[in-house]
């Protein structure tokens, strides 16, 4: 089964960037939706950022115009670039599915935006 592994969170300060990296074990590229999830401490995993095979892209309200989604071209990895980053975006950020179905869960990647 493929699994996925999430890199390139740290430590920024608000207003910085990050561009995290998600690599499967695997091809996903038959998979249609891939997308970006997060949980900060003490919520439920959300969702963030979803990117189609086609490269269609949808953004939760809270980071649109500051995140960007891609995958690529060679079809086992997905990538998210976080701009202006808030410290309310302080989370461990995982990738996945769209949940049809899930594929086992990665270990994430922090990231913790200090003001």
């Amino acid at each position: 089964q493929v699994r996925l592994a999430e890199s390139g969170g740290g430590l920024v300060q608000a207003g910085g960037s990050l561009r995290l990296s998600c690599v499967a074990s695997g091809s996903i590229f038959s998979i249609n939706v891939m997308g970006w999830y997060r949980q900060a401490p003490g919520k439920q995993r959300e969702w963030v950022a979803t990117i189609t095979r086609g490269g269609s892209t949808n953004y939760a309200d809270s980071v649109k115009g500051r995140f960007t989604i891609s995958r690529s071209n060679a079809g086992n990895a997905v990538y998210l670039q976080m701009n202006n980053l808030k410290p309310e975006d302080t989370a461990v950020y995982y990738c996945n599915t769209d949940g049809m179905p899930f594929l086992p869960w990665g270990q994430g990647t922090q990231v913790t935006v200090s003001s």
